[in-house]
């Protein structure tokens, strides 16, 4: 069999899986779509839609097996029992229905563990909601695709999505000896590869702060996870923040991590701490664009120390500059991939989850994808808004921030832990007014 053939799980896949085993809950993302009143659309349509277009994305009718011994690690194989019917289910809002009951409700959905032995993905109508809206929870298992991939899969779902030609389904499993003789020939590659995996390996942990990072200030942002969490959403228009940006050659997500540090300062100062500069983590994709026919993981940590005080231009330039000047080194694979071999075990028996619940290395994680610049529909309505949600692998961080832009606008959705940050409001309160700090800077005139 060409080795073409066989849709093996890469490294970082692999990664992902083993970090999802054992007592910590699964590694799952997902997105909530905000239908509004969704007239014409009920759960019989949307399974059909969604049945119609799930060919696009191979990966939505395939599950995770294990090669045969000798047969390198596991491959994603058709399913022969895959019905849209177990993928595409309803529920309905928890009352009252409103903005923080529909978020709630989301948070339950992408926690709720996806099942093993059949494609790792669900798609939930919500309905319910004030008003007799409607929305779309779609949840991807992080084995499956990282944050880009996730975005290709949704852009195949939504009305728009290029057709595909049909294939063969399900197409048979590859044979034990063509999977031995393409494991081989991948092992013996991997042995050419050892130098530049060793100076990958290398080059990426220094990007995610090295081996020995300055410890982060533990203080309250730092400690025991509990088991209930919190969602809450901030927005902010997209112009004026990449015009801010742009003012001082940085990106949105340099904005937005200015934004979250400022925030975080004003939090631990209504706590009265004193933290000024706090070390934030940045996934970073190693993709140049999302394809929904390749999917998988490619993403690698990278670690900003990010000041939460001072001028807003003088803070967007520096990030900016220390996010350029380490960004190219978190392009390649992730150090967890790399000590795959390593890594896989040690995480199947709780230690990486252990040094999740007692890491120094950040205070927070903020992870940013871009999506459609306009407005996309499903079954003909309008998605009003997109936000972004995630679970599993927080350790003892108690605030993780998820970013999605869609049509114009930037949504913020921050988790946190219910116990260790019973003022969430206060955060929330605070990011929206760093934001608008930030904003203020497109307005202002360029120093002279």
């Amino acid at each position: 069999m060409n080795r073409i053939d066989v849709d093996r799980a890469s490294p970082t896949d692999r990664a992902f899986l083993a970090m999802g085993t054992g007592d910590g809950g699964p590694v799952q993302f997902g997105v909530l779509l905000l239908l509004g009143r969704a007239a014409g659309l009920d759960l019989v349509r949307v399974r059909q839609l969604i049945g119609e277009r799930v060919p696009a994305v191979p990966r939505l009718r395939r599950r995770l097996v294990p090669a045969p011994r000798g047969g390198g690690g596991p491959i994603w194989v058709d399913d022969p029992g895959f019905d849209v019917r177990r993928h595409v289910r309803p529920a309905v809002c928890a009352p009252p229905g409103d903005g923080q009951a529909v978020l709630d409700t989301a948070l339950s959905l992408v926690s709720a563990p996806l099942p093993r032995d059949a494609p790792p993905w669900s798609a939930t109508f919500l309905t319910g909601l004030a008003g007799g809206e409607a929305a779309l929870v779609v949840v991807l298992d992080h084995v499956l695709a990282d944050g880009v991939g996730g975005l290709a899969v949704l852009a195949r779902l939504v009305d728009g999505g290029a057709e595909t030609a049909a294939v063969p389904y399900p197409r048979p499993w590859p044979g034990a000896v063509a999977l031995r003789r393409e494991a081989l020939a991948g092992r013996l590659r991997s042995v050419r590869r050892i130098g530049p995996a060793a100076r990958a390996l290398f080059a990426s942990t220094a990007a995610a702060g090295g081996l020995h990072p300055p410890r982060a200030t533990p203080r309250s942002l730092l400690g025991p996870a509990g088991s209930r969490h919190r969602l809450v959403v901030v927005r902010a228009e997209l112009a004026p923040l990449r015009a801010a940006a742009h003012r001082h050659e940085a990106s949105v997500n340099d904005a937005v991590l200015v934004a979250v540090a400022g925030a975080l300062h004003r939090l631990l100062r209504a706590r009265h701490e004193d933290v000024r500069t706090f070390a934030i983590g940045v996934p970073v994709s190693g993709r140049a664009a999302a394809d929904a026919s390749h999917l998988g993981n490619a993403v690698s940590p990278l670690l900003v120390t990010v000041p939460g005080t001072g001028d807003v231009a003088g803070r967007l330039a520096l990030v900016a500059a220390r996010v350029r000047a380490s960004k190219a080194a978190a392009t390649g694979p992730p150090p967890i991939a790399v000590l795959g071999a390593l890594f896989r075990p040690l995480a199947a028996l709780g230690l990486y989850r252990w040094y999740l619940d007692h890491q120094r290395r950040m205070h927070t994680l903020v992870s940013h994808v871009r999506g459609p610049a306009g407005p996309v529909t499903f079954g003909g309505v309008p998605i009003g808004e997109a936000i972004p949600l995630s679970a599993g692998a927080g350790g003892n961080l108690t605030v993780l921030f998820e970013v999605l832009s869609y049509a114009g606008n930037v949504v913020i959705s921050v988790l946190a832990d219910a116990a260790r940050c019973p003022d969430l409001g206060v955060l929330a309160d605070g990011l929206a007014a760093e934001l608008d700090l930030v904003c203020r800077e497109s307005r202002e005139q360029r120093p002279k």
